[in-house]
């Protein structure tokens, strides 16, 4: 019977001590856990992890930033070189294209996605300008930017990584964004009829002056609106034809429009009418 009892017992004892030890060792892990300084170690892991993130991110910024910058000083040193009296040297830009070629480039990959309102708008107007002159220098010589099949609405030109139109610029990206009718004073689609292109990029600190001076300038010249006193008769672009919806919203009508920005008001009883649009190039 007594070897039989030890027998019994030896295996009972193991399986004590192998629990025993099994309960110690967990207890261990979960004391691990709980230790202050595991759980300090942790949150100073995910603080660096946090920091690293936001730098990354201030680092991002800053190069779209700096790209920026750079855009708008070289595409306004482009227009200082090309652009006199409101007309463009297409023959010498088509003699030597690495300048307009270095901004076609730029815009292809660039960042506006941070931009502020004002960085945006003078971006596609620059964007839109520029390309307008791509598009007739890649074709050159023609006698008017009608001349190249699509030029405005199936031409697509690669800009901040998207494949885009010229109209699409002027439609999506300024007019459906901005609700402001003084874009139409500062896009110049290439013709003698358009608003004078300026020899001057857009930059963001002077965007909102240069929407204003160029209104200004447009309403107040003969180019734009002629008016005719005898007949109670007032000519203008038909800009303002295309595009009536963005000069007579809400209660206002073309010649309130008109009125805000002129020297010389015109009367609210006078008949309008639009102007011949003429597509020649604007060529110095």
């Amino acid at each position: 019977m007594k070897i039989k009892l030890h027998l019994i017992l030896i295996p009972i004892l193991m399986v004590a001590s192998l629990s025993f030890a099994s309960c110690e060792t967990s207890s261990q892990s979960v004391s691990d856990d709980l230790n202050p300084n595991s759980l300090q170690n942790e949150k100073n892991v995910e603080s660096a992890n946090k920091a690293m993130d936001t730098e990354s991110a201030v680092d991002g910024n800053e190069n779209e930033a700096d790209g920026l910058k750079a855009f708008f000083q070289n595409a306004n040193d482009f227009f200082v070189k090309n652009v006199k009296n409101g007309k463009v040297d297409y023959a010498g830009i088509s003699k030597n294209k690495s300048q307009l070629k270095d901004l076609t480039t730029a815009l292809k990959e660039m960042d506006i996605s941070g931009a502020s309102e004002n960085e945006y708008k003078a971006f596609w107007i620059n964007a839109y300008n520029i390309l307008t002159i791509e598009g007739i220098v890649n074709n050159y010589p023609i006698k008017q930017p009608l001349d190249v099949k699509g030029f405005f609405d199936e031409i697509k030109y690669k800009v901040a990584n998207e494949e885009i139109t010229l109209n699409d610029i002027e439609n999506k990206k300024l007019r459906a964004k901005l609700n402001d009718a003084r874009i139409h004073f500062v896009l110049v689609c290439g013709a003698q009829s358009c608003p004078p292109i300026i020899n001057e990029a857009y930059m963001p600190d002077n965007v909102n002056d240069l929407l204003e001076q160029q209104t200004k300038k447009a309403v107040n010249a003969d180019y734009f609106v002629e008016v005719d006193k005898s007949n109670k008769e007032v000519t203008v672009s038909k800009i303002m034809k295309w595009y009536k919806d963005d000069f007579v919203s809400g209660n206002q009508k073309e010649i309130d429009f008109l009125n805000k920005y002129r020297k010389e008001k015109i009367s609210a009883d006078y008949t309008l009418k639009h102007k011949e649009y003429n597509w020649d190039l604007n060529k110095q």
